[in-house]
């Protein structure tokens, strides 16, 4: 016959057992970062602060599929499409993500929208401060998000490489952007022949 197991009374140690974590805890070194006059160094693959990226030739990997936003639990992310022309070209696509906006009052930082992202146009950052007092300025805007430019790009819209297509984009074929290569009239920001090489 097996033996039933016998009930624990509670006595004077439990007590004492308890409180014994709480003395062994009050010794012990502790641990204060100065923050934010030393920043700790944060995890390579920490998930931070968005990044829209681009190509080598300074053209934008976002094609305006809106995936990102269709993965965000969150709710956080808003993506308006609209279409490229030969006279307005941002992405080597048909498509460019026109307005691009990510609400970090409601973003949990997860990274779904980055694995969603079929282009890799959506990246994290190891950027971390991102506390406002204005709930206005953590809605950030595709131009906030947006890569600067390095060295060999030209600023979008601009043509596409002279004889590639998207494809040879994707297979990293093109590596910069083709020598003569200057910016176009950006019509749809509002911008002017006259505007023409002034940043929107």
């Amino acid at each position: 016959m097996a033996e039933e197991p016998q009930e624990t009374k509670p006595g004077f140690q439990n007590p004492v057992a308890g409180f014994g974590v709480t003395f062994k805890a009050m010794f012990k070194k502790r641990l204060t970062e100065q923050y934010p006059e030393q920043k700790k160094t944060t995890a390579p693959r920490f998930h931070g602060r968005h990044q829209l990226n681009r190509h080598p030739d300074g053209l934008e990997k976002c094609v305006g599929c809106e995936l990102c936003a269709w993965a965000c639990p969150a709710d956080a992310i808003y993506v308006e499409g609209a279409d490229n022309t030969d006279e307005e070209r941002y992405s080597p696509g048909e498509r460019y993500g026109r307005v691009y906006q990510i609400n970090y009052a409601r973003c949990i930082l997860c990274g779904l929208c980055i694995e969603a992202c079929p282009t890799r146009a959506l990246t994290m950052t190891n950027d971390f401060e991102l506390a406002d007092s204005s709930r206005a300025n953590l809605i950030y805007t595709k131009e906030q998000l947006l890569a600067g430019l390095e060295e060999g790009m030209v600023d979008s819209p601009h043509a596409l490489y002279p004889g590639t297509d998207e494809q040879d984009y994707y297979r990293g074929l093109v590596t910069e952007a083709a020598p003569g290569t200057e910016r176009q009239t950006a019509v749809s920001r509002g911008e002017t022949p006259a505007d023409e090489g002034v940043d929107a």
